[in-house]
């Protein structure tokens, strides 16, 4: 099949990669214009035009397509695609252009819907506690998110897995899943879904950030992994402001100290609500990312000391 492939981030990366992999032809791909990155503000390509151009693929960058409809219709016709695959393209598909390949439009979306339509469903369901997450193939329809299963593929949340990692292992599964839906495309039943079930998954804000040791552990834990590698938890050493990349949940239950304080310094653990976490991987202000070990050596915290904002 002539296949116009749509996205972004590196998420979409191994979707578009697989394609390349397979008997199909990607004739152009689609991604968001180049944008300024960096205290230059050198502008710089998306990960997915990176890798289209290092097939020699053309490559189009709209500023929108529900704005200009007549101008993607206009670009899809020079290439006649049988079917647009779309993963984490982050720009919303008029009528028009959905219902322009005979076989129309398929997604790669990062849970399992119809939970977690949106912008963040990776980070949301770190953030939420949930122990399984997973890749939904759809059929795109005009709704955001609500168009019918094809195929769904489930996987385990680690309790200490960030939404950094949970996003590469499901960036993989995508990949897989879509070669498996393309295979399959003409036996597959389209299921619709039951929207009383949905959820909307809304984009992070840096407002989310501060760390609230108030709560239980899971919870605190939960919030730093969802959180990374972007907007990032944070908190307070010492009245510096500090990055939280990774923690690990250390109990559930047994509380040993007041929420915020160093129960073991040497090893950054710190009591929560319920419960305590220890800081894996953080970043001082105007520092690298460090081990917390490097982090706890440089500054001889010492157990009992208080932490954040509590």
């Amino acid at each position: 099949m002539k296949i116009v492939f749509m996205g972004t981030p590196d998420f979409a990366v191994p979707t578009l990669q697989a394609l390349y992999n397979s008997e199909h032809e990607v004739c152009a791909v689609f991604t968001q214009p180049d944008k300024p990155t960096g205290r230059g503000y050198k502008m710089k390509a998306s990960p997915v035009k990176e890798l289209a151009l290092q097939h020699g693929t053309p490559v189009h960058q709209p500023e929108s397509l529900k704005k200009a409809p007549d101008i993607a219709v206009e670009i899809l016709s020079k290439y006649q695609p049988d079917l647009i695959i779309v993963a984490a393209y982050g720009k919303i598909l008029p009528k028009e252009v959905l219902e322009f390949p005979r076989f129309g439009c398929i997604n790669v979306h990062g849970s399992l819907l119809p939970k977690y339509r949106g912008a963040a469903p990776i980070q949301r369901s770190v953030l939420n506690g949930d122990r399984v997450t997973g890749i939904t193939v759809m059929q795109m329809g005009e709704g955001l998110d609500t168009g019918d299963i094809l195929l769904q593929s489930e996987t385990d949340i680690g309790i200490n897995e960030t939404s950094a990692e949970l996003f590469e292992r499901l960036s993989q599964m995508g990949a897989q899943l879509m070669v498996d839906a393309l295979d399959r495309l003409s036996e597959l039943t389209p299921i619709p879904q039951n929207d009383e079930l949905s959820s909307y998954a809304p984009m992070l804000s840096k407002d989310m950030c501060e760390i609230d040791f108030t709560k239980d552990a899971y919870s605190v834990n939960k919030h730093i992994c969802g959180l990374s590698d972007w907007p990032c938890a944070v908190t307070s050493v010492r009245g510096k402001r500090i990055k939280v990349y990774k923690s690990e949940l250390v109990s559930e239950d047994e509380t040993l100290g007041a929420p915020g304080q160093l129960i073991n310094a040497e090893k950054f653990i710190v009591a929560c609500g319920k419960g305590s976490v220890r800081f894996v991987v953080v970043q001082a202000e105007g520092a690298k990312r460090m081990s917390s070990e490097d982090f706890v050596r440089g500054r001889h915290l010492t157990d009992g000391e208080i932490i954040g904002n509590t």
